[in-house]
This record gives C-alpha cells, sequence and structure tokens, in this order.
C-alpha cells in the first residue's frame, strides 16, 4: 500500500515536468482542476500522537487480512503557481506511450 500523500507528491512532480517541458512551447495548455479517486484505507495510531493515516489501496490484488475498513474518496485539486493566483500551463512532446 501507498500513502495517499506519496500519491498526491508524485502526482505534483509529474505535473512540474510536464510544466518544465513545455516552458519553450509556443502552444501551452491551462491545467485545470484534477479529480483524483482512489480506494483508501483508514489506519488509525494508538501511539501518543494519535496520527490518522490514509493508505491508497490496489482492490484488484489479493485481499489481506486486517485491511477491512477502505472507504472511496474523490479529492478535487486545483493547482496554482506559488506565490501567485495563477493556472500552470502545461504542454510538451507525447510520450512513446502517449497520444
Amino acid at each position: 500500500m501507498i500513502e495517499l500523500g506519496s500519491v498526491i507528491k508524485d502526482l505534483r512532480s509529474e505535473l512540474q515536468a510536464a510544466i518544465e517541458a513545455g516552458k519553450d512551447e509556443n502552444l501551452r495548455f491551462e491545467l485545470g482542476p484534477i479529480e483524483l479517486e482512489a480506494s483508501v484505507a483508514v489506519e488509525r495510531s494508538d501511539s501518543g500522537a494519535g496520527r490518522v493515516r490514509f493508505w491508497v489501496v490496489d482492490l484488484g490484488g489479493e485481499h489481506k487480512k486486517g485491511v477491512s475498513n477502505t472507504q472511496r474518496i474523490k479529492l478535487s485539486l486545483t493547482p496554482r503557481l506559488a506565490g501567485t493566483h495563477q493556472a500552470p500551463q502545461i504542454s510538451g512532446h507525447a510520450g512513446a506511450d502517449e497520444e
């Protein structure tokens, strides 16, 4: 399982790479709202901090005992450039597995 925060961090890295790849392109696209949907397992720590963690789970794999409290969540993220209210512009050439 992967922590939800790691999924969002990796998404941010991919978007940043797309912004960098398109910075010298004539044609750019404004990045609109991003909807991220995931199945998560909720885990509460019994330690002093009482931290709650969200783990992204793969429902297509084998079922593991102990992960019985799964929820489906949908996040709507609106990307903005740091220190501004501007939406990022992305562009670039398609990768080998993209159209």
